[in-house]
Order: C-alpha cells, then sequence, then structure tokens
C-alpha cells in the first residue's frame, strides 16, 4: 500500500493533529501537579489551586474533543482512498481475500486515527513522568527504569511467538467469505473453529505476558509507596502528587507493551498487503 504517498499528500494535515496530540500529551503531565497543588492550597483554605485544575481539564478537553472530530474526517477520506486503490490492485483475487484484506486495511488506518495518538501519548508521558520523579525521588526513579526494562524484555521474548500467530489467523480469515459461501455446516463450523484456535493461542499469550509484568509492576509499585513516605515529603499534596505520577508511570508501563503486539500484528498485515502491490505488478 502506497502509505509513503498518502502522508506527502496530506503532510499538513498529518501535522496539525500531531500538534494537537502533542498538545493534548503535555496537558496531561501536568495534571498530578495541579491536583497536588488544589489539595495543598485547600488545606490552606484557598481554592486558587482548584481553579487552575478546573481551567486545566476544560482546555485538556477542548483540544482532546477538537483532534477526534478532526482525525474521523481525515481518516475516513484516506481509508476511503486506499480501500479502493487497494481492491482495484486485487482484481485478480476472489471476494473472500479481497474482503478479509479491506478488513485488515480497516485495522491499519483505525490504528493511526485512534491507536497510534494513544501510543504517542503514552510515550510523552512515560518520557514526562520519569523526568519529574528524577526530580522528585531518585531511587523511585530508578525502580521505574528497571521495571519498564523487566516488562519490555517479557513482551519481546514472546514477540516471535506473536507475529506466527498473527499471521495463522489472518490465512483462516482471508478464507471467510469463500467458506460461508459454500453454505456447508461442517466447513464453516471447521473454519470458525480454526479461527477461534488461534484468537485463543493470542489471548492466552496476552494472559501470560500480562500476568508476569503485573507482578513486577505490583512489587514496583508498593516498594515506591514506601520510599515516598521514607522521602522526607511533609506536605499532603506534594505526597500525593508523588504517588500518583508512580501510579501513572505503571499505568504506562502496562500500556506500551499492548501497542507493541498490535504493532506486531499490523506488521504482518502490512507485509501481506504489499504483497499485493507485487502481484499488480
Amino acid at each position: 500500500m502506497q502509505f509513503k504517498t498518502i502522508f506527502l499528500e496530506y503532510k499538513w494535515r498529518f501535522s496539525l493533529t500531531l500538534l494537537l496530540i502533542l498538545s493534548e500529551a503535555g496537558l496531561s503531565i501536568m495534571f498530578p501537579l495541579f491536583i497536588g497543588k488544589a489539595v495543598d492550597d485547600a488545606i490552606h483554605q484557598s481554592y486558587q489551586g482548584a481553579i487552575q485544575l478546573g481551567i486545566l481539564g476544560l482546555l485538556a478537553l477542548m483540544i482532546g474533543m477538537g483532534r477526534r472530530v478532526y482525525d474521523s474526517r481525515l481518516y475516513a477520506r484516506i481509508f476511503e482512498r486506499l480501500g479502493v486503490d487497494m481492491t482495484a490492485k486485487t482484481q485478480n483475487s476472489n471476494d473472500s481475500v479481497k474482503t478479509a484484506r479491506l478488513h485488515m486495511l480497516g485495522e491499519i488506518v483505525e490504528f493511526f486515527e485512534n491507536t497510534l495518538p494513544e501510543l504517542i501519548n503514552q510515550i510523552i508521558a512515560l518520557v514526562g513522568i520519569i523526568f519529574i520523579l528524577a526530580l522528585l525521588n531518585i531511587q523511585i526513579f530508578a525502580g521505574g527504569i528497571i521495571t519498564f526494562f523487566l516488562v519490555f524484555v517479557i513482551y519481546v521474548l514472546n514477540g516471535p511467538k506473536t507475529t506466527r500467530f498473527n499471521s495463522a489467523y489472518n490465512d483462516e480469515l482471508e478464507k471467510q467469505v469463500e467458506v460461508v459461501a459454500l453454505n456447508n455446516t461442517p466447513k464453516l463450523s471447521h473454519h470458525l473453529r480454526q479461527l477461534m484456535r488461534w484468537n485463543i493461542k493470542l489471548s492466552d499469550l496476552e494472559a501470560l505476558n500480562f500476568s508476569l509484568s503485573w507482578l513486577v509492576l505490583i512489587a514496583f509499585l508498593v516498594v515506591s509507596i514506601v520510599l515516598a513516605v521514607q522521602s522526607g515529603v511533609t506536605q499532603y499534596g506534594a505526597l500525593f502528587a508523588l504517588v500518583m505520577y508512580v501510579f501513572q508511570l505503571i499505568e504506562n508501563i502496562v500500556m506500551l507493551p499492548l501497542y507493541y503486539q498490535h504493532w506486531l500484528r499490523l506488521a504482518e498485515i502490512t507485509q501481506r498487503l504489499e504483497k499485493v502491490e507485487v502481484d499488480a505488478h
């Protein structure tokens, strides 16, 4: 698929959506600090921090809503353009393959519209939180780096298996329309059973990865809370902000490997769709 051509054609629109994503991510990093300040101000009978927190929330809402409204229209046009192009280049394929690959193309476009902004948000938040933790507590900062590395290793080691299961799933998916058209119940049952077999394998692998990662993250959370209490912070708001940043770091570490698995699936789909370009020539 001519993704590079599409990016060049819509480069200014992509630049605008990237700017909105970065703005949204930057504002999200500020929430724990503003919440902590609001708590400290409220303890001293001042509502200035709460007002500032409300303004931050409204600004984040306007930018986030505007980006989503804008993106839905941009990617709808891109999906239509790519879908027509791909279908024209697969005229020699059967309807089952065409339908399956159109569905896979939809997954790629959906990734750029919804998942990629979230991924950029997560990466910016992760970098920002780690930087802030380095300023607040160097021990928690070091623990966060170690934790991220351990979780990353867990998922990378199982990466080849994830790719293999996705490939087998997509192979079976490309047969679906053809099998349904046969009106043969045993063959349809076998097809669906095979489809779910690979889906279950992917789900079981994800459950294993998540469980191992969660054990590491829970240990980090418990140790971080102890270190935060022992750090000598006397203001409740500041202590609360520190713990919130730890929790946000854990949330980001949990999510990033899921994006990695999603990327592995899309990489397999992209190779499949690029084969269409080769076959067309």
